[in-house]
């Protein structure tokens, strides 16, 4: 029998995640905002996403011109 481990989380904040997905951190505290994006709490201030399960909200292919 095999099993299926899940992927390690990759943890981080806010900062360091829009600077991976080339975005502004407003973006991502909209998407969280919205239920996008979760994300979670650290202590008391800290928000930290785990950029697999960002990865899998946020990026989405494109549709090439012709298959509209």
């Amino acid at each position: 029998m095999t099993r299926k481990t899940a992927p390690a989380r990759r943890m981080v904040g806010l900062t360091e995640a829009a600077d991976h997905f080339g975005v502004c951190t407003k973006t991502l505290r909209r998407r969280i905002a919205d239920g996008t994006l979760k994300a979670y709490r650290l202590g008391g201030k800290a928000i930290r996403v785990d950029l697999n399960e960002a990865e899998a909200a946020l990026l989405r292919p494109m549709a090439a011109a012709g298959d509209r």
